[in-house]
């Protein structure tokens, strides 16, 4: 048996879902309100507010009709959040307390495509896909403005920054920006340059000039007065969002002086700022690496000195405006996970890979990712060292990489190794010491790669390039994909788990065959060595679970339960238990001594592809490809613990009830006995009453005076003991009281009163019609006893 560390076997019993990490962002608008405290952003049907400082998911607005959101906007004053849904309804909504304050029918004949508040939060104005722009007083609710002319969807509108203007500029399929008067209900002019889509529109500070970004590479400074474009800037990108700086100094930025300077966001995925007189690029972000970096989206709030821009694979990321030092990063989307660990001394960090080439850590506390680039394709396995800090990675591109995590949480590539000549499925971490590694592959090997030593040095510098490493060993294994490498807890075995449905077994260094493991009738997924005996688990898509002995490689366990296949399988309890996730979205906890599964768990709702336990045994961390990761805790010690005080608590009611009945206070008893939840206690507590002299007053009176909740819990008790005839005295009788004193309207009030009335009634016509026939025996014999004639006793005879 296990021993913990307090000295006493423990098995686990439950664990429950501690947090999730799942997606809040698949794409369209962020918005950042002007506290940037709270980020809004759409995730299908529903609008999620995050809080920033800790990642978590403050409010999930999601409207009555269930459709997509597809478009929304928050008020310049943070207090109203309007959404438009594809059913053509628009929301408005106290988004704090997550409630629809209004909601009304957008008049669009198409769904809504962009939205926009007046700087009073007042007016909103709609653009839609039917060429229409629409203007609604949120107020006074009712709409103001309609305004039609353009041509394709009107993709983007904005309000003028003087609301004394009244103007509405928006931007269609037509590449043509059009200026609208409030006041004179008409289009005052159109501003064309753009050849294709524009994307974005911002306005200077003193209301005079407006600036214009668009897909045709090239940024557009107007001035609004004459309607004339006094300035063109090529930017050689496509442009998502052009914002305009404060006109001040902003050295970091390369911002000399109070002149119009603006930033761009686009297709090559870094921030750049210009100088809009000289049309000069003044500041590029450096180039990060990697694919899907290309920006989507950018705003910046001036009151919150914050600039949030969003990439093409969902990462939001928050800089300091003045600077573009990166302040948080969030990871929206990560679409199907095929692996997670937990990292750091403390596990304080999780890394997750994805279908993506790309690494995210993510730190607990805070949910504040980090992206990793290096791989060139899919990522489909990870690994980690046993102090926390180095872990390993493998992908589709035939390489493996070897990261390190610093004590300030950032994480570097440090080691990258290639030999491979099929995608690396899996990787394995040496377990006694930061040595070596081993990775299997399709091309049916296996590779031992050792650490060279100048990588585990602390002086090794953050930012220099990775150390090439080179295999040391290379076996070819099996005759099909390697699915799972496991290296053993004294780094002298490997076993590798194979599609050609058998597990080996080999010696290491040397990759010699020790033995083989057949049994399973499908390919295995997963191997995994015992931390405590000389047992290997195994799991494969046949959906089944075996434990086998490393001596004579027999089949000592097999464990069915799982309706699919059986994708990993982790040691827990020191050995004695497993947990196992499978394809069919479940987890399931094992305790090997009785085969018995102790708990099914389940959140996932696809396959479960990743498993992993924290280095304390209290947490496990599961992926899967419903884009879930969810951390869960062991709770079996807390329901333990709340068991147990529930019984000390019914110890005490218990004596307490005894001492009630003793001292004749019935009403005390009575509802205690049905706080209990315990029919029998109460039918003992009834029949206490019943056997008192005056038991028919004291009886009405104790009922009458309970509260209404627990008259409903003894009219279900009265449904129990009504079924037995020994007791159905006892439901008689509190039932008499009932129908006696309560009117019909109120016991028809009562919640499940139907039903208990339904189950009352065959019992008791039962109960009636045994007692008529009793009575019917009693008559009878009463009838036989008056009527019978006794012969008279002959008499004494005379004494003599």
């Amino acid at each position: 048996m296990a021993q913990s560390a307090t000295g006493v076997s423990r098995f686990k019993a439950n664990y429950a879902v501690e947090r999730k990490i799942e997606p809040f962002y698949k794409g369209g608008k962020a918005q950042l309100d002007q506290t940037g405290r709270h980020l809004f952003c759409v995730c299908g049907t529903r609008v999620n507010v995050l809080d920033v400082a800790s990642g978590t998911v403050l409010q999930s607005l999601e409207q009555e009709d269930q459709e997509d959101i597809t478009a929304f906007d928050l008020s310049p004053d943070d207090e109203v959040l309007v959404t438009a849904s594809r059913a053509l309804l628009l929301a408005q909504w106290a988004w704090r307390e997550g409630s629809i304050t209004r909601l009304w029918k957008a008049i669009h004949t198409a769904p809504v495509a962009t939205m926009a508040f007046d700087p009073t939060s007042t007016l909103l104005a709609t653009g839609g896909c039917d060429g229409a722009v629409r203007v609604w007083d949120v107020v006074r609710h009712y709409g103001t403005h309609y305004f039609r002319g353009s041509s394709g969807v009107v993709h983007l509108v904005a309000f003028h920054p003087d609301p004394t203007r009244l103007l509405l500029f928006s931007s269609a399929a037509d590449a043509a920006i059009r200026m609208w008067s409030l006041q004179d209900r008409s289009c005052l002019a159109m501003l064309t340059a753009h050849y294709s889509a524009v994307t974005s529109l911002a306005f200077s500070a003193d209301g005079h000039s407006m600036l214009s970004s668009g897909r045709d590479k090239i940024c557009i400074v107007w001035d609004l007065q004459s309607h004339e474009a006094t300035k063109t800037v090529p930017v050689f990108e496509s442009v998502e969002t052009a914002v305009l700086l404060p006109e001040e100094p902003a050295p970091a930025l390369g911002v000399k002086n109070s002149s119009l300077h603006f930033l761009t966001a686009g297709d090559q995925g870094i921030l750049r700022v210009w100088e809009a007189a000289s049309g000069q690029c003044v500041y590029t972000q450096p180039q990060l690496p990697g694919p899907g970096r290309e920006l989507t989206h950018c705003s910046l709030v001036h009151a919150a000195n914050l600039l949030l821009s969003v990439t093409a694979d969902h990462n939001l990321m928050l800089y300091e405006a003045c600077s573009l030092q990166l302040q948080k990063q969030f990871a929206g989307y990560s679409e199907e996970i095929l692996d997670v660990r937990f990292l750091g001394p403390k596990d304080s960090h999780i890394v997750v890979a994805s279908n993506s080439p790309c690494l995210k850590v993510f730190e607990l506390q805070t949910s504040a990712c980090q992206v990793l680039h290096g791989h060139t394709d899919i990522v489909l396995a990870l690994d980690v060292f046993r102090k926390g800090w180095l872990f390993a990675s493998c992908a589709k591109d035939q390489s493996i990489r070897i990261w390190r995590m610093n004590k300030a949480g950032q994480v570097s590539c440090v080691a990258q190794g290639s030999g491979h000549t099929h995608s690396v499925g899996t990787v394995c971490c040496s377990r006694l010491k930061e040595s070596f590694l081993v990775t299997g592959s399709q091309d049916c090997t296996v590779k031992l790669w050792p650490l060279p030593e100048g990588m585990l040095s602390k002086s090794m510098a953050p930012d220099s390039d990775p150390i090439l490493l080179q295999a040391q060993a290379t076996q070819r294994c099996h005759d099909k994909d390697i699915n799972s490498v496991a290296i053993a807890p004294n780094d002298k075995l490997l076993a590798t788990g194979s599609q050609d449905r058998t597990a080996k077994l080999w010696a290491l260094p040397q990759c010699q065959l020790v033995g083989i493991f057949s049994g399973h009738r499908r390919g295995l997924w997963c191997v995994q060595f015992s931390p405590m005996d000389q047992v290997l688990a195994t799991a494969s898509a046949d959906g089944t679970i075996k434990l086998w002995s490393l001596q004579d490689l027999s089949c000592l366990k097999t464990f069915e339960g799982h309706d699919a296949s059986v994708l990993k399988v982790a040691f827990v309890s020191r050995g004695t238990q497993l947990l196992s996730s499978g394809s069919d979205g479940l987890l399931k906890l094992w305790t090997i001594k009785n085969n018995e599964c102790v708990r099914t768990l389940d959140a996932h709702e696809d396959k479960v592809w990743g498993l992993h336990c924290n280095q304390i045994d209290d947490h496990a961390l599961t992926g899967a490809s419903d884009s879930r990761v969810i951390l869960w805790k062991d709770v079996t010690e807390a329901e333990q613990a709340e068991e147990q005080a529930k019984q000390e608590e019914q110890v005490v009611k218990q004596q307490e009830l005894d001492n009630l009945l003793h001292e004749k206070r019935y009403l005390r008893a009575l509802g205690l006995a049905i706080s209990l939840d315990r029919p029998h206690t109460v039918l003992t507590v009834i029949q206490a009453i019943r056997r008192d002299p005056e038991a028919c007053e004291k009886l009405e009176g104790t009922v009458l005076r309970l509260r209404r909740d627990q008259k409903e819990a003894l009219l279900r008790f009265c449904v129990m003991w009504n079924t037995n005839s020994r007791h159905c005295h006892e439901a008689q009788a509190v039932l008499n009281v009932l129908l006696q004193h309560e009117a019909p309207e109120e016991l028809l009030a009562y919640e499940g009163v139907r039903a208990a009335l339904e189950a009352l009634l065959p019992y008791t016509e039962r109960h009636f019609q045994r007692l008529s026939r009793t009575l019917q025996a009693a008559t009878f014999l009463d009838f036989l006893w008056h009527n019978m004639k006794l012969s008279p006793l002959p008499a004494a005879p005379p004494a003599v």
